[in-house]
Parts: structure tokens; C-alpha cells; sequence
């Protein structure tokens, strides 16, 4: 953890021994009675957090902040929702590259018992988005949702956004030379990990989304979406 985050709740209360916090605190950074560490507040400011006391149970922190990191890019990711393990690290990564929003959503190649997983159905996901934050430094996780249909979630989208939609078979140009201007809303959607289906495509064409490929490799889809953001953000000078 390059930061530890914490909810406004937790920080007015003491941190159980027990909490992966604490044991990343005391064995790994080896803190002690008066050292400090970096800490943040889910959504707020980053600031410094301070060991004030070990005690058998738990350990009393107390906290000072500063300012909020800036804001993740107005990058919206639309995907088939995959396999669990899959889906665990573009959570995971997407965060801490700094996405806006990520959506898994239902489409007619994936398998329907994913969206059944103890990843989404107990609330493990979450998991992911936070160590990404730390990861990255920062305090903002995206907004997710999982298991709409595709048209549904398309509904929701802001229109301004540039849309465009991965695709290797039916895709006119590379994302490199469509990426929009640094700053403009962007949409980025990549089907299931056996692609979209005829239907998708013309749903797709018909919501304005551009085809776009990311050159001539099949990749998997956690890779693409982590290579789709980087030529992105590079193309934006924001990476």
C-alpha cells in the first residue's frame, strides 16, 4: 500500500488488530507509537495518519489532512462481464490507472454464472477498487455497476462522450487515431472474452459508437483494457 484509506467513520474510531491495516502498519511499514504514515480519506483529501497507541486489541490513529488528489479522468469503461479472475484485476488496474467509471454488463457470448460470483454477490469487488486507489495514490474509486444489459447501460452514458468500441475483426482504424483531446468524455467498451456478437455490433453502430482495434494480436480482455488505456492516455498526454 503506497496509501491507506480509510472511511470518515474509521478514522473516529479505533482500527481493530485484526484489519488488514493495522497488520500492513505494524509488519510491513514496522511503525511505532508516534510514526507517522500516508493515509486518505475514500473520495477526500490525503493527508498524514499517526500511530498514536498500540493497544492488545487494536490501534488508535489519529489523522490531518490536506487536499483531495485530482479527480480521475472522465474515462468510462464498458465491458463484458468476464470470468471472476478476470474481472479481479481490471478492477483492480483500471482504478489505479484512474478510470471514471467501470460497467460489466451482460452481453450475448458471456457466460451468465460469472455475474453470480462471490466477487460480485458479496461485495469483494470493492476490495479491488480500494487497492488500486492505494496503489496509485490516490483517494477517488470509479463508480461500477455489473450485470445491466449493454443496452441499458448505453442508455445511461452522457452523450457528449466519445464512444468508442474495441473490436479486432470489424474495426476501420486503430484507438491511437481516434482517441479524443485530452479533457472530452470517453467511452470505452470491450465485449466478453469471446467478443461481440452480430446483434451488439449493430447495437453499438447505431448508439454512435467508432470500431477500433488495438492492432493485430487477439489479446485477453484484461489486457486490452489496460493497453486500450494506456494509448489513450498517451494519445491524451495524461500518462
Amino acid at each position: 500500500m503506497n496509501l491507506i484509506l480509510f472511511t470518515p467513520e474509521e478514522t473516529v474510531r479505533p482500527l481493530p488488530r485484526t484489519d488488514p491495516r493495522a497488520r500492513h502498519l505494524l509488519d510491513v511499514l514496522q511503525r511505532r507509537v508516534g510514526d507517522t504514515f500516508d493515509a486518505g480519506l475514500r473520495h477526500g483529501p490525503r493527508g498524514k495518519g499517526t500511530l498514536a497507541a498500540i493497544a492488545a486489541a487494536h490501534l488508535e490513529l489519529t489523522f490531518t489532512w490536506g487536499d483531495p488528489p485530482p479527480r480521475p479522468d472522465p474515462v468510462t469503461l464498458v465491458i463484458g462481464l468476464p470470468r471472476p479472475q478476470t474481472a479481479r484485476k481490471i478492477l483492480r488496474e483500471a482504478t489505479a490507472i484512474g478510470v471514471a467509471a467501470m460497467h460489466f454488463v451482460a452481453t450475448d457470448r458471456g457466460d451468465p454464472a460469472y455475474a453470480r460470483s462471490t466477487l460480485w454477490t458479496d461485495g469483494e469487488w470493492e476490495r479491488h477498487l480500494v487497492a488500486g486507489a492505494e496503489q496509485a495514490f490516490c483517494t477517488h474509486l470509479p463508480i461500477v455497476t455489473h450485470g445491466q444489459a449493454l443496452a441499458e447501460v448505453i442508455a445511461t452514458l452522457p452523450m457528449a462522450a466519445k464512444r468508442l468500441a474495441c473490436d479486432n475483426y470489424e474495426a476501420p482504424a486503430s484507438l491511437s487515431q481516434a482517441a479524443p483531446p485530452a479533457g472530452t468524455p470517453c467511452v470505452l467498451a470491450f465485449g466478453a472474452e469471446r467478443g461481440w456478437s452480430a446483434g451488439e455490433r449493430t447495437l453499438l453502430r447505431e448508439c454512435d459508437f467508432t470500431f477500433v482495434h488495438l492492432g493485430n494480436r487477439v489479446l485477453r480482455v484484461e489486457t486490452a483494457v489496460i493497453a486500450a488505456l494506456a494509448v489513450l492516455k498517451a494519445r491524451q498526454g495524461t500518462m
